[in-house]
C-alpha cells in the first residue's frame, strides 16, 4: 500500500511548525538509529525531552491521527513515538528498512511507516523519499502538510539534500489488520462503501455491503 494523505495542516499551522522548528534544539540523527541505519543516517532529530516536540505533536501528530484516510488506511492500533527531523544540505539516509519492533517500555511491531512533508518541495533540492516497491522505485517529494503511508518492511532512502533545508515528521504505526493485502482490500473496500452510504444509505445493497465490511474488519482485527 502506498497513499498519499492530502491538506493535514492548513497555512497557520504550517506557520507554526516553522517556527517551532527554528526555535527547537536538535541532535544528531544517528542516536535513534539501529546499528545498520546508524551506518548511512545522515540528519538532525528533534531532542524528545524539548517541550517544543509535545507542541508538534498537539498540531502534526494530532491531525494525522484525525485524517479519515490516515485512519481508514492504515486501521491505527498502536504507535510509535514520532520523530522530527530535519536535513540540511549534503544530508541524507541511506537504504534501510525500518526496526520491525519499536518503542520502550511498550512495544510496537511496524506495520506501517508514514512521512509527514512540513518544508514546501521549492524550498530545498533533492531530499525525495524513494522506496521500493513490486512495480518499482516511488520518488516522493510532497507538498508540505502533505503525508505518504508506505510499508514498514520496504526498502526506502532519502536523497541527498543538496541545497535549503527538508523537514518531516515520521512515525510507524502497529495496524489492527496485520496482513498487507487483506489492509488494502479492506481501505479499497470501505471507499466503495463510503461512496454506497453516501448516495444511497437505504440500499439494500449498501446494507450489505457495511455488513460485509464489518465482519470482514471483525474477522481479521487483532486488538
Amino acid at each position: 500500500m502506498f497513499i498519499t494523505v492530502p491538506a493535514l495542516l492548513g497555512p497557520a499551522q504550517l506557520e507554526e511548525v516553522d517556527r517551532l522548528f527554528n526555535e527547537a534544539p536538535f541532535v544528531d540523527g544517528k542516536l535513534s538509529a539501529g546499528m545498520a541505519a546508524r551506518r548511512v543516517k545522515r540528519n538532525e532529530e528533534l531532542d524528545q525531552a524539548s517541550p517544543v516536540y509535545e507542541r508538534l505533536n498537539g498540531i502534526v501528530l494530532h491531525n494525522l491521527l484525525r485524517h479519515r484516510v490516515f485512519r481508514n488506511a492504515v486501521l491505527p492500533h498502536k504507535f510509535a513515538a514520532p520523530f522530527y527531523a530535519r536535513y540540511g544540505s549534503g544530508m541524507a539516509y541511506g537504504d534501510h528498512i525500518d526496526d520491525p519492533v519499536m518503542g520502550s517500555p511498550h512495544h510496537y511491531r511496524s506495520d506501517v511507516s508514514v512521512t509527514v512533508f512540513l518544508s514546501p518541495p521549492e524550498s530545498y533540492e533533492g531530499g525525495e523519499l524513494v522506496v521500493r516497491t513490486e512495480f518499482g522505485e516511488r520518488q516522493v517529494k510532497l507538498p508540505a502538510g502533505h503525508a505518504v503511508i508506505y510499508p514498514s518492511s520496504s526498502v526506502h532512502h532519502v536523497n541527498a539534500v543538496t541545497a535549503g533545508e527538508r523537514r518531516v515528521m515520521v512515525m510507524w504505526i502497529q495496524s489492527m489488520v496485520r496482513d498487507p493485502a487483506r489492509r488494502e482490500l479492506l481501505y479499497q473496500l470501505n471507499q466503495v462503501r463510503e461512496r454506497a452510504l453516501r448516495k444511497a444509505p437505504d440500499a439494500e445493497d449498501t446494507k450489505r455491503l457495511d455488513i460485509v465490511y464489518a465482519n470482514l474488519l471483525r474477522m481479521w482485527a487483532e486488538v
